[in-house]
């Protein structure tokens, strides 16, 4: 098969585009929130491959979506600039990394996690992990909210999600149906944020006009939805066929098919509901180890959602079968991977050229705007249901008026873990201290409360 490596109109060489993604893809650290800024830094700003308005409105479109957006996001622009093949490499190494460095950290926690200073260690991450999550509801928030009508709705999907169980489906749809009413009338209240400026699209390569392989057309669309849902879902049959519903990696398969489809809203969304379902209904590990492979997401470079692969890893290494617990673990953290991230080359190659047709429809960017707006409510969801977990041995399930969430035994409360992330929190928000050095000091305070005897 022949791929073209130049694009005529904007005259960057794919060889230039794998260099650009791969150097993307090795500083993809700090969340969904620092890998857009650092994206829209390098793409936009300087390499000014496409303008401003262009990238914010294939973010509100990936954040759409269900799975990680940073993910989706470079996929996306990789397939704007490269067709399916740059697509392909931009939304594949941006997850590379990721996968190498949850992989041996994995094998290293499997090992050695629950042993003297190895567990320590993870003590320590896990406090200042509350304090990057936190920092990151800002951060997106900033972003997102740019009027009161977006404040409003953020906090409205708080209360839903976290205090009343609203799914989450179900308030993205509220959401992208009170934007695009809103928009529609005319109300600028879920108006798109970005510049967008006809200079803006004149300086950037690509321009603001759409390429001819990004028009729609329904006989593409079918062939990309059969090749696409076959690479994800055949290895699924063939597992679940093989293996039968109850083994591990049977499960592994659906229940992140599952994820794949109904967990909207990025990475953040994403773990709220993993980590309730791995935690309480699969028993694969505990709130403080979901905590633990969300340190090891954060400290590494790709999408927080890799955290998914030390989750299937942990799930595989813990029932092995017949297999050996390593590679046992190995195969269900590379399987959690393959079934989470198929998926979005689906979402992105089957629905991109759709979503540019409707870049001038004012209504549609409202829905899209106002999506952004509930995510936002899902990540603080998030952060709490960490902080609760995290800080507090004990929760208590509280089912009455209506309402519907777990409340903290307040006299079960970890003084060290408060502390650290107490700390953490104080180093990034007042000292400006970057994320690396606060996980780096939360974890040396973590081994030194260890060895002086007080964890």
């Amino acid at each position: 098969m022949h791929f073209q490596t130049t694009a005529r109109d904007h005259g960057v060489s794919l060889a230039e585009a794998i260099r650009v993604w791969g150097r993307i893809a090795l500083l993809s650290f700090g969340g969904p929130a620092g890998q857009i800024a650092m994206m829209h830094r390098i793409v936009v700003d300087e390499k000014k491959w496409i303008p401003d308005s262009r990238f914010l409105h294939a973010l509100n479109y990936c954040m759409l979506l269900p799975g990680p957006e940073g993910q989706q996001l470079a996929t996306y622009i990789g397939w704007l600039m490269h067709r399916t093949l740059g697509g392909l490499i931009a939304g594949g190494l941006f997850i590379l990394p990721g996968i190498v460095s949850i992989m041996g950290l994995s094998i290293i926690y499997a090992l050695w996690g629950n042993v003297g200073i190895v567990g320590a260690l993870f003590f320590g991450l896990k406090a200042a992990v509350l304090a990057i999550v936190v920092e990151a509801v800002v951060r997106i928030g900033k972003r997102g909210l740019k009027s009161t009508a977006m404040r409003l709705l953020a906090a409205a999907s708080f209360i839903g999600i976290f205090f009343l169980a609203v799914s989450f489906p179900a308030i993205i749809l509220a959401s992208a149906l009170i934007g695009y009413v809103s928009a529609a009338r005319g109300n600028l209240a879920f108006a798109a944020v970005g510049h967008g400026a006809a200079h803006e699209d004149r300086e950037s390569l690509l321009g603001n006009e759409t390429p001819a392989h990004a028009l729609p057309s329904g006989k593409r669309a079918l062939r990309v939805s059969l090749i696409w849902l076959a690479v994800w879902l055949v290895p699924v049959a063939a597992i679940l066929i093989t293996a039968g519903p109850e083994n591990v990696f049977s499960q592994i398969a659906v229940f992140f098919s599952k994820m794949a489809v109904v967990t909207f809203g990025g990475a953040y969304a994403v773990l709220a509901y993993v980590a309730q379902r791995a935690v309480e209904t699969y028993h694969w590990l505990t709130p403080a180890e979901m905590l633990n492979g969300l340190g090891m997401a954060e400290t590494t470079p790709g999408p927080l959602i890799m955290v998914l692969q030390f989750v299937g890893f942990l799930a595989a290494f813990r029932s092995p079968g017949e297999l050996p617990p390593l590679v046992a673990g190995a195969l269900g953290a590379l399987l959690a991977t393959w079934v989470t991230f198929a998926p979005c080359f689906l979402w992105i190659f089957l629905g991109a050229p759709y979503i540019e047709k409707v870049r001038q429809n004012k209504a549609l960017s409202g829905a899209l705007a106002a999506i952004t707006a509930a995510v936002v409510g899902v990540i603080l969801n998030l952060a709490i249901w960490f902080a609760i977990h995290a800080i507090f041995r004990e929760t208590v399930a509280v089912h009455a008026h209506g309402l519907s969430f777990d409340a903290p035994v307040l006299t079960s409360v970890d003084f060290w873990s408060f502390a650290l992330s107490v700390a953490s929190a104080v180093a990034i928000f007042r000292f400006r201290i970057g994320m690396l050095q606060t996980l780096a000091g939360s974890c040396a305070a973590g081994m030194g409360l260890f060895l002086a005897g007080a964890i």
